[in-house]
């Protein structure tokens, strides 16, 4: 028997079990030649399935997808078979449930994620066979996981006649919990069983009120193979259907857990900034009260500040008559003086100032799967006011609730000092931009120097101080309403000094 504090192959020192699947261990462990965590699946001895589990790791570890869990070790030569995955933090479906469904864009977004997954397996003949809550993992580094694919079904030895047909099932029960909280069998992982009509499950939009019929509809015809849409009948399928959906996945309610291989990537660019609890939403209706108290204050210190101008204006006109009637038309004539002062304080350096060229641009959406179109943000920066580049359409100009802003990430290439950007917004309607500068790419290490509220068109926004940094974002706060809801940007000047 294996005990706490074992090695395998020299190097994973095994700390403590997990789980017990029948002879089947799983180990949280610690590769100490890497000096990082990982997970770790051991066989008793006798354990009939060791050789498939090991084979379907390996063949798991080809699949290039960055949601798929990673394998990194498997070996079934010696006296104890092992299979070392990675071991990530985070939060299952399952638990992500615990206080109810999810509003049904994300539950729409997670799946989606997850139907690309399982579909990049499919396609090099690898299946799941066993996706349950407990399989789809949300990571804290703020992405989507799915666990288990091919080791799962070896694991359990379960097998079906129509492999991808099973899965895209799988994914439509995922999706029928996500949207209800409940299992479209029986029990599952905590999730009640849903209620019944006529001696089926019932539809989602039957359980709760707000599901869109698109959805209602996706998810009975991977589930049911039914739903007024042809059935969905693989992963592949399924991930299709839900392509067009936002990709607003669920943030952890709850401190996250330490769990079996539970981590993940982003779909596109591989890489999450790290999501914490802090980042969740605010309450329904929430957002749009605290931006409303947020100009009205910036109201008030525009206000406050321009009457602080005038009273000084005042005091140094009253100071300049004063003086010149005591000291009379003796005083020397230095009006080219004065006229050098006048530049200067009126901002004769602004001549000085020149555009501001980025090196690189990208879009800009931490809070959420990274994807802004940022394959067209050079169009930005091309001259060409009838080429633009636009954020992803949003449900509302609030971003639906899920996330701060987006924006446009403007990397120089080396620090500058910023003064003034000059917007073409277009003609989509009023919006609120930031503009945001700091020596990372990261939202908590960029600073607010200059705002636009209920901006468009052409918007030349002045920043109070000069800004340093390499990174300029510009930074959508709200949307504006052309019919949809998201921001575009026509052209961009940064005008400055490196």
């Amino acid at each position: 028997m294996i005990e706490p504090g074992a090695y395998l192959a020299g190097r994973y020192r095994l700390e403590q079990p997990v789980s017990d699947a029948g002879g089947a261990t799983f180990w949280k462990a610690a590769d100490e030649t890497l000096a990082r965590p990982v997970a770790v699946w051991t066989f008793a001895e006798g354990f009939p399935r060791a050789t498939e589990v090991v084979h379907a790791s390996r063949a798991t570890s080809r699949v290039s997808d960055s949601r798929v869990t990673q394998v990194f070790d498997a070996d079934d030569s010696g006296p104890t078979p092992y299979v070392v995955e990675e071991w990530v933090v985070g939060q299952s479906l399952a638990e992500l449930l615990a206080d109810g469904p999810l509003q049904p864009e994300r539950a729409a977004g997670l799946v989606a994620e997850a139907a690309e997954a399982v579909a990049a397996a499919n396609d090099t003949g690898l299946f799941h066979l066993y996706l349950t809550p407990t399989k789809l993992m949300w990571s804290l580094g703020g992405a989507v996981k799915v666990t288990g694919i091919g080791v799962d079904a070896a694991l359990h030895g379960v097998s079906a006649p129509d492999p991808a047909a099973a899965d895209a099932q799988g994914l439509g029960k995922l999706l029928y919990a996500a949207l209800t909280a409940h299992w479209p069998d029986s029990e599952q992982n905590g999730l009640p069983a849903a209620p019944t009509e006529s001696g089926r499950p019932c539809r989602p939009s039957m359980i709760r009120s707000g599901i869109h019929p698109k959805l209602d509809a996706i998810t009975c015809a991977a589930v049911f193979r039914d739903g007024g849409t042809p059935p969905l009948v693989s992963a592949r399928s399924v991930a299709e259907a839900l392509a067009d959906v936002p990709r607003q996945v669920p943030l952890p309610s709850a401190p996250a857990r330490s769990a079996a291989p539970r981590s993940g990537t982003s779909r596109r660019s591989g890489a999450q900034s790290v999501v914490t609890p802090a980042q969740a939403d605010p309450p329904r209706g929430g957002r749009a009260a605290q931006k409303e108290a947020a100009r009205s204050a910036r109201v008030r210190k525009t206000l406050i500040g321009a009457a602080a101008v005038l009273v000084f204006v005042a005091v140094v006109a009253g100071a300049w008559t004063i003086g010149s009637s005591i000291g009379g038309s003796d005083e020397p004539d230095d009006s080219d003086g004065d006229n050098q002062q006048q530049e200067a304080t009126t901002g004769g350096d602004d001549e000085d100032l020149v555009t501001l060229e980025p090196q690189n641009v990208n879009g800009f959406d931490p809070q959420g799967d990274g994807d802004e179109h940022g394959e067209r943000a050079n169009e930005a920066f091309d001259g060409d006011p009838a080429t633009s580049w636009n954020t992803q359409t949003y449900d509302s100009a609030e971003f639906g609730n899920l996330k701060d802003g987006v924006g446009l990430l403007v990397d120089l290439g080396e620090p500058g000092e910023l003064h003034e950007v000059d917007l073409d917004l277009g003609s989509g309607g009023a919006t609120d931009v930031e503009i945001k500068v700091g020596d990372e790419a990261d939202l908590s290490s960029l600073s607010t120097s200059g705002e636009a509220a209920q901006a468009s068109g052409e918007v030349n926004v002045k920043l109070s101080d000069p800004a340093e940094g390499r990174y300029v974002v510009v930074w959508f706060t709200t949307l504006p309403n052309d019919g949809e809801h998201r921001g575009t940007i026509n052209e961009v000047e940064l005008r400055g000094k490196m």
